[in-house]
Order: C-alpha cells, then sequence, then structure tokens
C-alpha cells in the first residue's frame, strides 16, 4: 500500500508540487470544517431548541422512535455552512467547478430548508408537496447541467463512462440531460430517505464523499487518469477540496448525529449532500461508478418504490416498513445494527470499486 501511494502521488516529478499543494489544501479544508463543526455544534443544537426547531415523529414508524420527538433538526445548516467556509478558504475560486458545486449545494439546501420550516410550522412529517420537491430540483439540476456542458469540448460531456471497461463510454446525445437529472435529483431524495436512522445518512456521506475524493484526484491529472483508465477532466482535482469539506463537517456533525442523536441534519441536510455527491459524479463522470457506491441508498430507494407498486397493484406490502432500515427495526434489529451493518457494506461496496478501478 505505502509503494502504491508513493508511486501514485511522487512517481512524476513535474506534478509533484502541485499534487502536494492539492493534498495539502483538501487536508486543511478536512481538518477546518471537522473543528469548525465541533465547535461550533453545541450552540447550534441550543440555538435550534431555543426557537423550537424540533422533529416531528410519524406514529406508524417504530415505537422507539417517538423518544425522538422534540430532538433538535435541521442541522444541516451547520454541515452547509460549514462546507461552504472551508471550500472558500481553501480552494481556488476561479474554478468553475468549484462554483458550480456550492451553488447547486446550496440551492438544494434551501429547498430542504423550506421542506423543513413547514414540517415545523405545522407539526407534521409531510413538508412540501413532491410535485413541488421533485419540480424545483429538476429545474435546478437541469439548469447546472446545460450551463456546465458548455464547459466540456465537443461531445464527450454528453457521454456515459462505463467503469472496468478501458476507454468504453456510450454515448447518448442530449438524452444525457434527463440522465444527468436523474443521478443528481435520485442521489438528493436517496440520502433524504436514508436519513431515518441516528448517524445513518451522514456515514454513508462520509465513506461515499472520500471515494469521490480519490477519484476527483485522479480525474484530474491527465497522466494518472490515463494509467488508472478514469476519464480525464482538466481542473476536477480541485473538487478534492470540496469533498474533503464535506468529510470533515460529516465527521464532526456525527459527534452528535450519533446515537442517541442530539441533532438531526434534516431536509437542509440530506437533500443538500446527496445532491452534492451525484453533481460530483456527473462532473468526472463516474455515474455509474457512484451508483455501486451508493448500493445502501439504492436500496433504500427502491425498497420505496416496491412497497409503493406492490400495494397499489396488489394491496400486499413487500416490507414491512419501507425505506429498507424501518423493515429492519421491526424484524427485530435495533437501531446500531441498522447503522452499522449499512456502514459495513457501504465501505465494502466502496473498497471493491476503487480497488476494481486501480487494478483493471
Amino acid at each position: 500500500m505505502i509503494c502504491f501511494l508513493e508511486n501514485l502521488f511522487f512517481q512524476h516529478g513535474y506534478l509533484e508540487s502541485v499534487c502536494q499543494s492539492v493534498i495539502l489544501k483538501s487536508s486543511l479544508a478536512a481538518i477546518t470544517a471537522l473543528l469548525m463543526t465541533l465547535m461550533l455544534g453545541k450552540k447550534t443544537i441550543e440555538f435550534l431548541a431555543k426557537f423550537q426547531l424540533k422533529q416531528s415523529v410519524r406514529l406508524e414508524g417504530p415505537v422507539s422512535h417517538l423518544q425522538k420527538s422534540g430532538t433538535p433538526t435541521m442541522g444541516g445548516i451547520l454541515i452547509l455552512f460549514v462546507v461552504a467556509i472551508s471550500t472558500l478558504l481553501w480552494s481556488d475560486l476561479s474554478n468553475y467547478l468549484i462554483l458550480a458545486c456550492l451553488v447547486m449545494t446550496l440551492a438544494f439546501g434551501f429547498i430542504g430548508f423550506y421542506d423543513d420550516f413547514l414540517k415545523i410550522k405545522f407539526k407534521n412529517s409531510k413538508g412540501i408537496s413532491a410535485k413541488l420537491k421533485f419540480g424545483s430540483q429538476s429545474c435546478l439540476s437541469l439548469l447546472a447541467v446545460i450551463i456546465l456542458s458548455h464547459f466540456y469540448k465537443g461531445s464527450e460531456f454528453f457521454s456515459i463512462h462505463v467503469p472496468f471497461l478501458s476507454n468504453f463510454t456510450v454515448e447518448i446525445g442530449h438524452f444525457y440531460l434527463i440522465w444527468a437529472l436523474l443521478v443528481i435529483v435520485g442521489s438528493s431524495n436517496a440520502l433524504n430517505l436514508t436519513d431515518g436512522l441516528d448517524g445513518l445518512a451522514v456515514s454513508q456521506v462520509v465513506i461515499i464523499a472520500s471515494a469521490l475524493c480519490f477519484l476527483c484526484y485522479l480525474s484530474g491529472d491527465h497522466i494518472l487518469s490515463y494509467i488508472y483508465n478514469v476519464p480525464y477532466v482538466a481542473t476536477s482535482q480541485e473538487l478534492c477540496v470540496f469533498m474533503s469539506a464535506i468529510v470533515g463537517a460529516c465527521l464532526g456533525f456525527a459527534w452528535f448525529n450519533s446515537y442517541p442523536a442530539k441533532i438531526f441534519m434534516g431536509d437542509v441536510g440530506s437533500l443538500a449532500l446527496g445532491a452534492a455527491l451525484g453533481f460530483v459524479a456527473l462532473m468526472i463522470k463516474q455515474e455509474l461508478l457512484f451508483m455501486i457506491m451508493c448500493l445502501i441508498l439504492v436500496a433504500e430507494t427502491l425498497s420505496v418504490i416496491i412497497q409503493v407498486v406492490s400495494f397499489k397493484l396488489r394491496k400486499k406490502r413487500v416490507f414491512l416498513m419501507a425505506p429498507l432500515h424501518h423493515h429492519y427495526e421491526l424484524k427485530g434489529w435495533s437501531e446500531t445494527k441498522v447503522v452499522r451493518v449499512f456502514f459495513g457494506v457501504t465501505l465494502l461496496a466502496v473498497t471493491l470499486c476503487i480497488i476494481t478501478t486501480i487494478i483493471i
């Protein structure tokens, strides 16, 4: 492993200073985000509690969740604030990829903020209508992708890279806009569905964002991208700073969000972070690999779709309750066991993806 890292980072002497700079900035962004979140976490909890910004729990869920009612929510505001500050401090703000990520993440955060606000105001778990949520998410995603497409040469933006196959891409033309919408909106809502247990969503983000950070590093270097067979995207190494800031902020937030949670991230956090992960995967042309890494998020989403379709067509439920984490709770698993197992599954999926990408 040491030999591999040494070869990966320093085998090209003329790139050494640049690589070290990216690694240094990313490390500083992660440390800054981590320390800021730990320092501001307690004050944020007190502030949210003071203004009665508390979680409403649906009655049809597991009985153990009723005790979560009244826990401060909208903690995602802290995560987004810390990520934005850390990214602004340590990244190159002339990089359009960084600016696009920040704007997209904060815009999705605003949708989540409004959703959380309505839930708190009316003291239920419904929030904004599905039509308004998906409509606003779709419009933002399409706008961002259309703008982003002008920064890519020729038709390369409108192609899908197939992982594990040497330089194999599938060009789908302007259907790529629909594909991109599915990736960003799907990722955003998948993380939102997964955010149902203490520490579950934030632990998933830490693993996936770390993997995307590594892929951003490879794709931003012309030689490394060729050696390890990943699409080359100029200046994408700067996205390592953004991803590292997310990892640091989520690690700090996990201190307060792990069982028993003192604060929830809310939709303002889950919708924004999910969109950020999907958008970065889109930028470095690793959407398919991203979906494999998001095995748990995909399973959570599919469980909801299968449950709804089955009940409408057959009047029967496939799962005891959807999303999937509630199904295992009702089967007798403790909340912490579900989080640990799901964490392990995602860690295994991400590790296999990264190792396979490097070896093949």
